[in-house]
């Protein structure tokens, strides 16, 4: 066992965990067991939107349809921008495989 306080080693644990599972039903399954239903709602509308600002719709647009604020909408673009490439990953893999 590690330190439980060690945010970064329990952020590669939990990835670890991702990767260890093979259908999307696991995914969901993992999903649902991890999170709580409006904890998913959330991300997934985070996701949506993402997909959104790079599909060039605006804010108010996209808040509309997801009943995400514009301040959560503004993050997650910079995220788009500027962080990780996460959404963008996984959005180009959705798009080659035409999940949309």
């Amino acid at each position: 066992m590690f330190d439980l306080n060690d945010a970064a080693l329990l952020l590669d644990y939990l990835c670890h965990g991702f990767q260890t599972l093979e259908s999307p039903e696991e995914c969901k399954a993992f999903l649902e067991d991890l999170c709580t239903p409006s904890e998913l709602a959330e991300m997934s509308r985070r996701l949506q939107a993402a997909r959104m600002l790079k599909d060039n719709y605006i804010y108010s647009e996209i808040a509309a349809k997801t009943g995400l604020s514009t301040a959560t909408i503004s993050r997650v673009n910079r995220c788009l921008k500027y962080g990780n490439a996460g959404y963008l990953t996984v959005l180009k893999r959705m798009e080659k495989e035409e999940y949309r």
